[in-house]
């Protein structure tokens, strides 16, 4: 077991089982006190508060767009001794977020699910305005799994309410801006946050903690579930709630990938289809460096390491043998071997405690397109993909 406090996984059939945070499960019930707000997912819904109960079509799922809509919901249920299972999300939904609610089904006797786009955890020359926003499907993919979800006799629940809420109720002092040096109420994890994807976007990690805090108090879910995609945003996730003291348990279900490997994520709209072909180098780099360890016993950063940007180099290389209207460009930010707990790196892997491998690639913009060519979404702009694999301790393995 990590030095973390890793109860129990969620059942997976995926080669690489997800690893499951809990923390402060047994503190006291939470108070509906707290101050907060949310930021809206820009998604083209109508953001006033209607009078009327708004459902989503053709579900019995309650859409709520307000603190104050989710604190009515939510005050019957803290006496009840119902568990509330929470999913956020930014819309544009997958199978990942999918297999998260599932899971959160199994659990709680009811699912909430968040939809919006939070701009705190955007820098300024991200992709904030061009970040898909899919409100109709997203609405349409939840009333079709409710209703699977219904069908299912192994679920305590099912999806009870989505939250959509607008940018007024999220930052009610005004939202503070992308920048470094800005200023306002923001929760901040460190050094945790700093490294590898925090040393990229330095107010990534910022932006998610605040907003994360802002809806587990708005919620107050028992339960909150991510995914191990995402595998440095929940270790500061589980040490927000950890150090906060927060009542709540952080389950992480197994990265969802396609059949070749490629993690899920909704940023792969982005690619079209020649990047799409070689968007596998960052998963296939990381797989050659798990095999160093699994099968042949390393544990030694050089020999771990070296094998995954061995794979990274030769795709490069055999890429840039290509035509300009053939090949695909990408550059590498990082490839990283890491301590469980803490995400600082490590010379050497201790067997006892496992590590995480994690790495980020920048897909460029296709060189010379072609006539009629799929860029993918909003004419193919640079995407940046993460991806992980959990070294499991040798007892586990």
């Amino acid at each position: 077991m990590f030095r973390s406090a890793l109860r129990r996984t969620l059942p997976s059939a995926a080669s690489h089982p997800p690893w499951t945070i809990a923390a402060a499960a047994t503190l006291p019930a939470w108070s509906h006190h707290v101050a907060v707000a949310a930021y809206s997912s820009s998604c083209g819904t109508p953001s006033p508060v209607r009078k009327s109960r708004e459902t989503i079509p053709s579900s019995s799922i309650r859409i709520l767009r307000s603190v104050e809509s989710v604190r009515r919901w939510r005050k019957p249920h803290l006496l009840d001794h119902r568990i509330v299972g929470f999913v956020p999300t930014m819309g544009a939904l997958h199978e990942g977020h999918l297999s998260l609610i599932r899971a959160a089904a199994r659990e709680a006797h009811h699912v909430v699910v968040s939809i919006y786009v939070n701009p705190a955890q955007f820098g300024i020359k991200e992709d904030l305005a061009s970040y898909p926003k899919t409100w109709d499907s997203d609405c349409k993919i939840l009333a079709d799994l409710d209703r699977q979800l219904a069908d299912d006799g192994g679920n305590l629940g099912r999806i009870s309410a989505v939250f959509a809420p607008t940018t007024a109720d999220m930052y009610p002092s005004g939202f503070p801006g992308q920048e470094v040096g800005s200023k306002g109420s923001f929760v901040t994890i460190t050094p945790v946050g700093e490294v590898l994807e925090g040393a990229s976007r330095p107010t990534f990690f910022r932006g998610v903690a605040t907003v994360c805090m802002k809806l587990f108090n708005i919620v107050q879910p028992e339960r909150v579930y991510f995914g191990q995609k995402d595998v440095q945003q929940t270790v500061v996730i589980r040490n927000m709630v950890r150090d906060f003291m927060m009542p709540t348990e952080v389950v992480v279900g197994p990265t969802s990938r396609e059949a070749d490997g490629l993690a899920l994520s909704s940023r792969n709209v982005y690619l079209g289809a020649r990047r799409r072909k070689v968007a596998t180098v960052l998963s296939r780099a990381l797989r050659a460096a798990e095999e160093q360890y699994t099968a042949h016993g390393a544990l030694d950063r050089e020999s771990i390491l070296g094998a995954a940007n061995r794979v990274a180099q030769d795709t490069l290389e055999e890429q840039m043998a290509l035509a300009p209207e053939q090949r695909v460009r990408f550059e590498v930010d990082y490839i990283s071997l890491a301590d469980p707990v803490t995400m600082m790196e490590l010379e050497n892997v201790d067997p006892d405690e496992g590590g995480i491998l994690s790495g980020a690639v920048k897909m460029l913009p296709v060189e010379a397109p072609q006539p009629g060519e799929d860029l993918g979404h909003n004419d193919g702009p640079a995407v940046r993909l993460i991806d992980n694999i959990i070294l499991k301790p040798s007892a586990a393995r």
